[in-house]
């Protein structure tokens, strides 16, 4: 019963994480094929409006 269990649990997690890096390879797939010149529109302009900001957060060691 042990060992089923734990089959149970390795099929689930990997069924899991398969699911989860398919949608971040097709996504990233298709900004590349379909992005076209406006791919990085949106990081572009949060970080035209980010310039000049003071940094936070403490100093690095």
């Amino acid at each position: 019963m042990g060992g089923y269990i734990a089959d149970l649990t390795m099929v689930a997690l990997l069924i899991v994480a398969i699911t989860a890096l398919m949608g971040v390879i097709t996504n990233s797939i298709g900004e590349k094929v379909f992005g076209g010149k406006r791919r990085t529109e949106f990081t572009d302009e949060s970080a035209k409006y980010r310039t000049g900001w003071k940094a936070v957060g403490g100093t690095k060691k």
